[in-house]
């Protein structure tokens, strides 16, 4: 590397692209789930990724998954989508100072090793913030980078367990389930992206006004981002020693608000606990003497007989096919929709409406669909920019070459020694 490319400017940022945040640039590292979700949110919406790998060991996740297709994971693509692959070795001297000189043209870098790692490389928070005083650190890990369990490997499937979501999942006195994703990985994929946004905001729109621009570290654990979604049950421990278990397929005290079966076997979620919604419903079942009847007539009512009242929407339900009952309670303001597989989301037109259903292409095996993104910006519209790079390396040259300055040379002589 040229002394004149590490005295240099930050290459110029295209700032122009589609999505909100073009002009961001996003160096991640670590494998699999989380971290990795969260660049993909962040590309989505039209950051710059640069994703590291180790050279000879790439992210698990390309080939992660039992399906396949044409021999090739289907995760990987659609994980991976919108980002630059880059190999580094991080455990060498030599690749720890060229990730330092990267992220003196970065934004944000994301990671998600087990707690210490970074700094048993010499590239922890210190360092980093050395080379580039403003960089947004995403750390994303099982449970957090402090606390006595900050060491221990973590995953979702036990972040989903110690962060009580597990618990409260399922039917009484029976093994909790899990749900057939990994949901912890990607709640602290979606609460690092939050962080990442909001020191962003804060480094840019008030510490830029106020001329102090600093970075900082954001830090997630999966056990935390799992045990946020867990509502009231807190405070309703610590002042009533009330211990939340799974409620089925409803909510304890919440009435009516369950699955019911239509008369052609389809499940269908009919939701009227609100008074006003269930006067509702009670008008379309043609019984509107319910919603005056004294075991009905409130909220608290309506929990206190959940069994009566949802039993006599059963009884109405499984007497018509889910399209009608589906038209009927929508067309009467009640929440109401059916229990969908993939492939009634591939039918449904508020999908396509929406454009959540994408066309990718793939350089390995050409055209397939993945999901669309979300959020909608009406400004600013993101779009899937590319599927994902099955090379390792890929964008070696590109990045090293325009952002570092390497020659096709030095890029060689890298690459013979292991470093990338």
């Amino acid at each position: 590397m040229t002394d004149a490319a590490v005295a240099s400017e930050p290459a110029r940022r295209e700032t122009d692209g589609p999505g909100p945040l073009a002009g961001v640039r996003v160096i991640e590292l670590g494998t699999l789930l989380a971290g990795p979700f969260a660049g993909r949110l962040l590309g989505d919406m039209g950051a710059e990724i640069i994703k590291i790998e180790p050279p000879g060991q790439p992210d698990q996740l390309r080939d992660w998954g039992k399906a396949r297709y044409r021999d090739r994971s289907l995760w990987w693509p659609v994980q991976s989508r919108n980002k630059r692959c880059c190999t580094l070795d991080l455990r060498t001297d030599r690749g720890q100072k060229l990730l330092l000189e990267l992220v003196k043209h970065a934004d944000v870098l994301v990671e998600n090793f087990r707690p210490g790692t970074l700094e048993r490389w010499n590239i922890g928070p210190d360092a980093l913030l050395e080379a580039n005083k403003g960089l947004v650190i995403a750390r994303v890990s099982g449970y957090g980078q402090t606390g006595p369990y900050a060491r221990r490997a973590g995953f979702a499937s036990v972040a989903e367990a110690m962060g009580g979501i597990r618990h409260i999942n399922g039917f009484p006195g029976e093994a909790p389930p899990r749900l057939h994703i990994s949901l912890g990985d990607s709640l602290a994929g979606m609460y690092a992206v939050q962080g990442i946004l909001a020191a962003l905001y804060r480094r840019d729109a008030l510490g830029g006004r106020e001329g102090n621009v600093s970075g900082q570290v954001v830090d997630v654990s999966l056990m935390e981002a799992c045990f946020s979604l867990l509502e009231s049950t807190v405070p309703e421990y610590d002042r009533l020693g009330v211990v939340r278990g799974p409620g089925g397929t409803g909510l304890q005290g919440v009435a009516p608000s369950n699955i019911f079966k239509s008369r052609d076997g389809k499940w269908m979620v009919i939701a009227a606990n609100a008074d006003s919604v269930f006067r509702r419903l009670c008008d379309a079942m043609g019984s509107p003497e319910l919603a005056d009847d004294p075991r009905f007539v409130t909220h608290l009512a309506r929990g206190e007989h959940q069994e009566e009242i949802e039993a006599i929407v059963a009884a109405w339900a499984v007497e018509r096919d889910a399209a009608e009952i589906d038209r009927v309670l929508n067309d009467a303001g009640v929440i109401c929709g059916p229990i969908y597989t993939i492939a009634d989301i591939f039918e449904d037109p508020q999908f396509q409406a929406r454009e959540m259903l994408v066309k990718h292409v793939d350089p390995e095996f050409g055209e397939y669909v993945g999901p669309g993104i979300v959020p909608k910006f009406s400004a600013t519209p993101c779009e899937v920019r590319w599927s994902a790079r099955w090379e390792e390396g890929s964008d070696n040259r590109d990045v090293y070459g325009s952002l570092l300055g390497l020659s096709d040379a030095e890029l060689a002589e890298l690459k013979a020694q292991g470093v990338l």
